[in-house]
């Protein structure tokens, strides 16, 4: 095989990788605009508050399916961004228990950020290999 035919295999195994990724930072974007506006008041979703917490499914699932995605691949960057998305669980899975109406909400939820954005932003990386 080529070099330049690994290289077109390499990129097209972590092409659906990286679109999970994108698409957990998507929904949690998504998620913390709408948590965002709900609580500055421009958005009432009392009658509909079932968007929030679907959001908040979607955001768990697109986020477990790009972990498990990144590690299932052969590709150094994947894993790397999987791990580098991994701790975001922790927050996701404590917001439940934080209370919707206190502080703590919003700031728990706010910590999967940093983790969210290292592994989109590992995940669009360039290949470390030539």
């Amino acid at each position: 095989m080529t070099g330049q035919a690994r290289r077109a295999r390499r990129e097209r195994d972590e092409r659906p990788a990286s679109g999970a990724f994108a698409a957990a930072a998507t929904a949690y974007a998504a998620n913390c605009a709408l948590g965002l506006a709900v609580a500055a008041q421009l958005i009432d979703t009392r009658r509909f508050r079932w968007v929030h917490h679907a959001l908040y499914i979607l955001t768990c699932a697109t986020t477990g399916l790009a972990v498990v995605a990144g590690l299932a691949t052969r590709t150094p960057r994947s894993h790397r961004a999987a791990l580098a998305l991994l701790p975001a669980a922790v927050p996701l899975a404590a917001i439940p228990y934080a209370g919707t109406h206190t502080r703590r909400h919003p700031l728990v939820a706010l910590t999967a950020a940093p983790f969210v954005l290292a592994g989109l932003v590992v995940s669009r990386l360039p290949s470390d290999r030539k």
